[in-house]
């Protein structure tokens, strides 16, 4: 749990969306545009299991490790 909310802090600086976040099929999505995030923040995402993805037609973020919420 301690890494979700060390991945959801940093997605709050970029961002105020209250519906930040949304899980289907067992993948959690986060609507934050990849391109705003910076490097530094990315590589830690990543270590937190979140990666970038275009699947949707929009640039957001998504995760494996917390999809089944």
């Amino acid at each position: 749990m301690d890494d979700l909310i060390k991945a959801l802090m940093i997605f709050r600086t970029y961002t105020n969306d209250p519906n930040l976040t949304h899980c289907e099929h067992d993948v959690m999505y986060v609507t934050v545009d990849p391109d705003d995030v910076s490097v530094i923040d990315m590589t830690i995402l990543r270590q937190l299991g979140f990666f970038p993805c275009d699947d949707m037609g929009e640039n957001i973020f998504k995760s494996f490790r917390f999809g089944s919420c």
